[in-house]
């Protein structure tokens, strides 16, 4: 049984050993918003069939939107903002994490002097061209 198990995990190990690496380690802390930000300020990190990856800096707001084909996973790095999911209102600053599912209306009205920075996931590929404003 123990054999078996380790064929397994040595199948696995090889597996991973041979698949091509696509992901290029960044670090989030180095990369700041500029100093002429008005609102939003976007950075791609990556991006592929399955998923899209940025950095975002919002000094002010983000109105009402949702997603028709996306879900956005949001994990705050920076900042302090009032976050609204659906008619649900919360608190959110650093090393929050939220998962806005496809559908879901939400938006974001920064009360930190900073701006707030976060790293957004949107599942799969963003093209923008999904997103739905319910307010003006």
């Amino acid at each position: 049984m123990k054999h078996q198990q380790l064929n397994k995990i040595y199948a696995i190990i090889l597996m991973f050993a041979f698949m091509p690496v696509t992901l290029a380690a960044q670090n989030l802390n180095k990369i700041s918003a500029p100093n002429n930000l008005e609102n939003i300020h976007l950075v791609p990190l990556g991006s592929s069939d399955s998923a899209s990856e940025f950095l975002i800096f919002i000094k002010k707001e983000v109105k009402a939107h949702y997603h028709q084909t996306h879900t956005e996973l949001v994990y705050v790095l920076a900042g302090e903002a009032d976050f609204w999911l659906g008619e649900n209102k919360q608190k959110i600053s650093t090393g929050d994490f939220i998962r806005i599912n496809q559908g879901m209306v939400h938006k974001v009205v920064v009360t930190s002097k900073q701006p707030l920075k976060i790293l957004s996931i949107q599942t799969p590929k963003f093209n923008g061209k999904d997103r739905v404003y319910t307010e003006q």
